[in-house]
């Protein structure tokens, strides 16, 4: 099972924030330059004022960068910054019990991916709207909803006055055994991706961050898994049982699966082929072919038949069980394997420029 992890004191205070045709927004957007998102994705609502919770990551690597201070805005603001798992399930009781119309996220993915997971419990009606600032090392979910890398808690309390809002819906897994709650996120991955996010982890030490650290990545992976013999374990792949809907059981050694509810990743990548909505899956037959050429077509987003009979396999689904012999990678954290069920959750709100 996961370690439990450090986060970050808690404040203790709400403020009611004006929503209006004018006021700030409209200045943020303006200093910020950004592009619109589309319109099929923007929900706009208006409100006479939102209750607003915070969750601050003092750990995520821009913060720390600023010493872990918190920004100097209105402390009115219902702030928690907790150090724990515990704290941070007594701040978003705490959220709760005070109905707060939206929770802004100060944090990278695994943030993210502890606040939903964990606010679950205490809003089982459904989680209010989200704020993200990206904090973190990667930010994929800010990358896919169109936030900007510079965005501020100023820019993201000045969004939720303007209520645009894009659904996305998590990924839920499940134990079979029922030893650990519902974890929520959205990007997991096992096989040769657990390896990939370890040398991802040493490529952050060395100081590179979000687009480069992933194609440092990338490429370290596909160093190891090309120029290693018959028997390295990156070619090896490790034997999953995957039971998809309709009752096909497909089990199999595979180089690396992947599945993840984001539409759009960092540097164009496409690894599930054309963009859309929903559960994708991307599962690669070990030891892997033709990486040369099949890769960069892979990633490119190319839907070829010959990648399919290379062993390169796509899908969708809204849920699959899988049992894994080794670990799993959730938004950059990882867990122990064993028999799980992977599901599409139900969508949130998360507001955009």
């Amino acid at each position: 099972m996961k370690p439990q992890k450090v986060f970050f004191d808690t404040g203790a205070h709400l403020v009611a924030l004006p929503l209006s045709n004018g006021g700030l927004a409209p200045a943020f957007a303006a200093r910020a330059g950004r592009e619109e998102p589309r319109a099929s994705e923007v929900d706009t609502v208006r409100r006479p004022a939102a209750r607003i919770g915070i969750v601050f990551n003092r750990r995520a690597h821009r913060n720390l960068q600023q010493a872990g201070a918190l920004p100097t805005v209105d402390l009115s603001l219902d702030w928690a910054s907790p150090q724990t798992e515990a704290e941070l399930s007594a701040a978003l009781a705490r959220f709760a019990a005070r109905k707060v119309d939206a929770i802004v996220v100060d944090g990278g993915d695994g943030t993210i991916r502890d606040v939903i997971t964990a606010a679950a419990e205490h809003f089982p009606e459904g989680l209010p709207r989200l704020a993200v600032v990206p904090s973190g090392k990667t930010n994929a979910l800010a990358f896919d909803l169109g936030i900007p890398r510079d965005w501020t808690l100023d820019d993201a309390l000045a969004t939720i006055a303007t209520g645009r809002v894009s659904q996305r819906s998590p990924i839920e897994i499940t134990r079979a055994d029922g030893s650990a709650p519902v974890a929520r996120g959205f990007l997991f991955g096992a096989g040769a991706f657990v390896k990939a996010t370890a040398l991802a982890q040493g490529v952050h030490r060395l100081g590179a961050f979000r687009g480069l650290a992933v194609a440092m990545s990338i490429g370290g992976a596909v160093a190891q898994t090309m120029f290693a013999g018959a028997g390295n374990p990156w070619r090896q792949g490790e034997r999953m049982r995957i039971e998809l809907q309709g009752g096909r059981t497909i089990e199999h050694r595979l180089y690396l699966m992947l599945a993840s509810t984001l539409e759009r990743l960092p540097l164009g990548l496409k690894p599930f082929g054309r963009v859309r909505a929903g559960l994708k899956l991307l599962g690669i037959d070990a030891p892997p072919r033709r990486m040369v050429v099949s890769l960069p077509a892979l990633l490119a987003g190319s839907e070829a038949d010959w990648l399919r009979r290379a062993g390169y396999h796509r899908g969708d689904a809204e849920r699959l069980e899988v049992t894994l012999s080794g670990g799993f990678i959730l938004d950059g954290e990882a867990y122990e394997g064993g028999k799980l069920s992977i599901s599409q959750g139900t969508p949130l709100d998360f507001y955009v420029p």
